[in-house]
C-alpha cells in the first residue's frame, strides 16, 4: 500500500497540483508572519534597554512629573554615584530648506554626567550644556546639517530657536526610533522645548560594592511614597516587555489573515480531493476487490494527502522567507522602524510544515471517508460515475435555520448596539451558506446564466448545465470566495461609511478656511496669540476643552459656536460673550439652570445666554455624561485654565483679505513653529481620511490572498472536470462544437461560478457592514451606511476577469487531446 501510495501521486500530480498552490500560498503567509515578526522581535530583544546600560536604579513618576529638585534630593542619598531626570516628549526641527522635517520627532534629555550615557554616538559627542542638542544620523544626512552648526529646534512651549549641532546618535530599532528625528537636549533644555514642569523618570548609578536592595530602599525613602522605585532587573524586564509587545500585536493582526487564507485553502483541498477520489472510485473498487481493506484504502489515501501537504509546506516555507523578505523592504520603504536580521528558527518551519500537512490531512479527511464507502461491486458499473448525490434534507434545513438566524442577528445588532452581535451574525450567515449552499449556489447559477444562455445560445446553455451537475462541488468552488469577498468588502463599506461620516462631521464642525493642528501634540502655547495680532487674519479660534466637576467647558468663538448646535431651546446664542455661557440642554435639565441665571463654574460667576443642543451624539466613553457641556468665549477660558492647550486652532481671513493672502499670513507665523501643520478643509478631510484609506489598502492586500486561493481553487475545479468530462468533451467537439467554443463554455463555468461566491460574499460583507456601522451610531457618532459602488463594482470585475484567467488553462487542457484519443478516455 505504500508503494501504491507512492505511485498515485506520481501519477496524479498535476490533479493535485493547483491544490497543492493552496497550500503553498496559505503555507508562506503563515511562514512569512512568523519569520518576520521574529526579526522583528530579535532586533527588539537586542536593542531594549539600549538607553539603561548603566542604569542601577530609576524612580518613576506618577500621576504628576517629577520636579528637578527631586534630582538633587536623589544625588544626595549615600550610595549614589549619579542621578539624572529623563523625559520623553515631542518636538520638531527646521529643516535646511526652512520647512519642518517630516515625520513625529522624539524628544530626549539626555545625561550629563558619563556614568549614566548610554547612547551609541556615531560622531562628535553628547550635549553638555545648555544651547548644544545632538540628532539621529539619518536625519542629519538627509538634511546635510553639519556638525558645529546651528539646528532649529521647537516644541509645544513656543517657536524654534537654533541649537548648536553637536553630535549624532544611533536609535534605530530602539523605542525612540518612531520614523521621524530624534532631539536629544540637555534636561533643563528638554524640559523647556518640551513645555513639561518636570521629568518622567530619574535614573540612578550606584557607586562600585554598594548593595543594590539596600540603596533602592534609601532612594524610595528619599523620593517618598508616591514614586516608585525600580532596580535594573525590572526596568530591563520591562523595557523587553514594552519593545516586543507592539510586534507580538503585529504579528497576531497578520496571523489573523493568514488564518482566512488556511480556511480558504482548506475549502480548496477537500474540494480537490472530493473529485479526485470521484475521478478514482473504479480504481478504488479494484483495490477493495483483490483483498484490500476500506481502512487500507482510507489510509493510503491520508497517506497521499499527508505527502502531498509536506511538499507543499515545504515550499510554503521557501516562499515564506521571500514573504518576510519583501514585507522588511516594504516597511523600510514606508520609513517604518523595522531591524533585526532575518530569523528563519526551527520552530517557525516545524509548525509551517505540520500546519501544511495537517492542514491537507483534516481537510482530505472527509472526502476520503466518503470515497471509500462504495461497494466494490458498485463501483465496477455505470453507477460508480453517476452524478453526486444531493445534499440532504436535514443538511439543507439546518443550513437555511443557521443562515435565518445570521441574517436575523446582523439586522439586530443595530439596536442591541452589541458588535459581538455583529461577528456572531456573520458567522452563522456563512455557515447557513456552506450547509445551504447544494441547493442556493446551484439555484443563483441558473439565475445568472439565464442572460448568457440568451447572449451565447446553447455555448452558455452546456456551461450551466456543467456548472450545476454536482450542486455540492459548485457549492464547495463558490463558497470558498465568500469567506475572502465577504471580508473584503465588509471592510469596504465600512471604510466608506466612516469616511463619509468623518467628512460630514468636518463639514458641520469646521466652519473656516484654515486648520493649524499639532504634529503628534498640542499646538504651542504662543502661536494662537501670534496669529491673532495678524491683521489680515480675522477669526483665531484655538478649540480646548477642560472638565471640572462632572462639567465640560469648551472654548468657543461667538462666531462659529453656532455650527455645531442642532436646535436652540431657550434664550438666543448670539448673547455668548464675556461672563456669559451656552448650557447644553441635558446639563440644564440635570442641574435645573434656566436662561438668565448666575451660575458658578471652576470658581467663577456666568450668566446663562442660552440653553442649546450640540449637533450628533456624543462618543461613548467621554470625561463627563452626553451634553454636560458648556460653551465660554475663549478669553474667559484662557483665565479660567491658562495652560489648557488644543490640537486644533481655526483660522479664518479677515474681512476683505483675500484666502492667499491670509495662508502667507499664516505661513509667516508658522515658519518658526515645526511641530504644527497648516490644512485648509480639503486637506483637513484627507489627513483625517488617510488613515481609514491607509488601513483598508493594508487590509485588502492581505485578504487579497485569500481570493487568490479560492480563485485557484476555480481554476483547479475547472481541470479536474476537463478530465472528468474528457470523452464527453470530445463527443461534443465531434459533432461540431468549435475550439473556440469549447473555451467559451469553460469561460462562462468559471465567471458563473466566481461571480456567485461574489455576490454571496458582497451580500454577506454588506450586511456586516451595514450591521457595524448600526452598532456604532448607536454606541456614539456620526455614521451612517453609505454603499461605495464603484469599488464594489471594481471587486465583481476583478472577480470576473480572475475567472476567466482561471478559464484558460483548463481550457487548454481541454483542446490539447485530440478528438478521437479523448473519445477512448476512461
Amino acid at each position: 500500500m505504500l508503494r501504491l501510495t507512492l505511485r498515485q501521486v506520481r501519477a496524479d500530480g498535476l490533479r493535485l497540483l493547483l491544490s497543492s498552490v493552496a497550500v503553498v500560498l496559505g503555507v508562506a503567509f503563515v511562514a512569512g508572519t512568523l519569520i518576520f515578526t521574529d526579526s522583528m522581535r530579535a532586533g527588539a530583544y537586542a536593542r531594549a534597554g539600549a538607553f539603561d546600560r548603566h542604569t542601577d536604579l530609576a524612580a518613576y513618576a506618577g500621576k504628576e512629573p517629577l520636579p528637578p529638585a527631586l534630582i538633587e534630593r536623589v544625588r544626595a542619598v549615600d550610595g549614589v554615584a549619579a542621578a539624572a531626570g529623563e523625559l520623553i516628549g515631542s518636538a520638531g526641527v527646521v529643516g535646511s530648506d526652512g520647512r519642518p522635517v517630516l515625520g513625529y520627532a522624539v524628544l530626549a534629555a539626555i545625561p550629563t554626567d558619563p556614568a549614566l550615557q548610554s547612547y551609541d554616538v556615531v560622531s562628535g559627542r553628547l550635549p553638555e550644556r545648555p544651547g548644544e542638542v545632538v540628532l539621529d544620523a539619518p536625519t542629519v544626512t538627509e538634511q546635510g546639517f553639519v556638525l558645529g552648526a546651528p539646528v532649529r529646534v521647537g516644541g509645544s512651549a513656543g517657536p524654534a530657536r537654533p541649537y548648536t549641532l553637536v553630535g549624532t546618535v544611533d536609535v534605530a530599532g530602539t523605542s525612540r526610533d518612531v520614523g521621524g528625528p530624534f532631539v536629544g537636549l540637555v534636561g533643563a533644555e528638554a524640559l523647556v522645548v518640551g513645555g513639561e514642569p518636570g521629568y518622567g523618570r530619574i535614573m540612578v548609578a550606584a557607586r562600585p560594592g554598594v548593595d543594590r536592595e539596600a540603596l533602592a530602599e534609601r532612594v524610595r525613602a528619599a523620593v517618598g511614597p508616591d514614586v516608585a522605585v525600580k532596580d535594573r532587573q525590572v526596568i530591563l524586564d520591562e523595557a523587553v516587555t514594552d519593545a516586543v509587545r507592539d510586534r507580538q500585536q503585529f504579528g497576531l493582526f497578520l496571523l489573523t489573515f493568514a488564518a482566512v487564507a488556511v480556511v480558504v485553502a482548506g475549502f480548496v483541498i477537500a474540494n480537490t480531493f472530493a473529485i479526485v477520489l470521484a475521478q478514482r472510485t473504479r480504481r478504488t473498487a479494484l483495490l477493495r476487490l483483490v483483498g484490500a481493506t476500506r481502512g487500507q484504502v482510507f489510509r493510503a489515501t491520508l497517506g497521499e494527502a499527508a505527502l502531498t501537504g509536506l511538499v507543499a509546506s515545504a515550499v510554503g516555507v521557501l516562499a515564506g522567507v521571500g514573504l518576510a523578505m519583501g514585507l522588511g523592504a516594504l516597511m523600510s520603504r514606508m520609513d517604518a522602524p523595522v531591524t533585526g536580521t532575518l530569523a528563519v528558527t526551527a520552530r517557525t518551519v516545524l509548525v509551517c510544515l505540520g500546519l501544511g500537512t495537517l492542514l491537507t490531512v483534516l481537510s482530505a479527511a472527509v472526502p476520503v471517508w466518503q470515497g471509500t464507502r462504495v461497494a466494490p461491486v458498485a463501483a465496477l458499473t455505470d453507477a460508480a460515475v453517476r452524478p453526486a448525490q444531493r445534499a440532504g434534507r436535514v443538511r439543507l434545513a439546518a443550513g437555511g435555520l443557521i443562515l435565518t438566524g445570521g441574517v436575523a442577528a446582523l439586522f439586530g445588532a443595530g439596536a442591541a448596539g452589541q458588535l459581538p452581535l455583529v461577528a456572531a451574525g456573520g458567522v452563522l450567515a456563512f455557515l447557513g451558506i456552506v450547509l445551504f449552499g447544494p441547493l442556493l449556489v446551484p439555484a443563483l447559477v441558473r439565475v445568472l446564466g439565464w442572460p448568457a444562455r440568451r447572449l451565447l445560445g446553447a455555448t452558455a446553455g452546456l456551461a450551466v448545465a456543467n456548472a450545476v451537475r454536482n450542486p455540492r462541488r459548485v457549492a464547495a468552488t463558490a463558497t470558498a470566495l465568500v469567506i475572502g469577498i465577504g471580508l473584503v468588502s465588509a471592510f469596504v463599506v465600512g471604510a466608506g461609511s466612516a469616511k463619509a461620516g468623518i467628512e460630514r462631521a468636518v463639514d458641520r464642525q469646521i466652519g473656516v478656511d484654515f486648520l493649524v493642528t499639532g504634529i503628534g501634540g498640542d499646538l504651542p502655547a504662543p502661536l494662537a496669540g501670534e496669529l491673532a495680532a495678524r491683521p489680515e487674519l480675522g477669526i483665531v479660534h484655538e478649540q480646548r476643552s477642560h472638565a471640572v466637576g462632572g462639567v465640560e467647558l469648551r472654548a468657543a468663538d461667538p462666531a462659529l459656536v453656532r455650527r455645531t448646535l442642532s436646535g436652540v431651546d431657550a434664550g438666543d446664542p448670539a448673547g455668548l460673550g464675556p461672563g456669559t455661557v451656552l448650557v447644553h440642554r441635558e446639563l440644564a435639565a440635570a442641574r435645573g439652570w434656566r436662561v438668565g441665571e448666575t451660575i458658578t463654574l471652576a470658581g467663577r460667576s456666568f450668566r446663562v445666554a442660552a440653553v442649546v443642543a450640540a449637533e450628533g451624539p456624543a462618543l461613548a466613553g467621554g470625561p463627563v455624561p452626553a451634553g454636560y457641556v458648556v460653551d465660554v468665549v475663549d478669553a474667559d477660558f484662557a483665565r479660567l485654565f491658562p495652560t489648557e492647550r488644543g490640537y486644533l486652532a481655526e483660522v479664518d481671513p479677515a474681512e476683505g483679505v483675500a484666502p492667499d493672502t491670509a495662508r502667507a499670513a499664516i505661513e509667516s507665523v508658522l515658519a518658526g513653529y515645526p511641530t504644527v501643520n497648516l490644512l485648509d478643509q480639503a486637506a483637513y478631510k484627507k489627513m483625517l481620511t488617510g488613515t481609514v484609506d491607509m488601513v483598508l489598502a493594508f487590509v485588502t492586500a492581505l485578504l487579497g490572498l485569500a481570493v487568490v486561493i479560492a480563485l485557484v481553487g476555480v481554476a483547479n475545479t475547472l481541470s479536474l472536470s476537463v478530465v472528468e468530462r474528457a470523452r464527453e468533451n470530445a463527443v461534443l467537439r465531434a459533432v461540431g462544437l468549435t475550439r473556440g467554443g469549447m473555451r467559451t463554455v469553460l469561460a462562462v463555468e468559471a465567471v458563473l461560478t466566481a461571480l456567485v461566491g461574489t455576490l454571496l460574499g458582497l451580500a454577506l460583507g454588506i450586511g456586516v457592514g451595514a450591521g457595524a456601522m448600526a452598532v456604532v451610531a448607536r454606541i456614539g457618532g456620526d455614521f451612517t451606511l453609505v454603499m461605495p459602488w464603484g469599488r464594489l463594482g471594481l471587486v465583481v470585475a476583478v472577480a470576473v476577469l480572475a475567472a476567466l484567467a482561471a478559464s484558460v488553462l483548463p481550457a487548454r487542457r481541454a483542446l490539447s487531446r485530440p478528438v478521437v484519443v479523448a473519445l477512448g478516455a476512461e
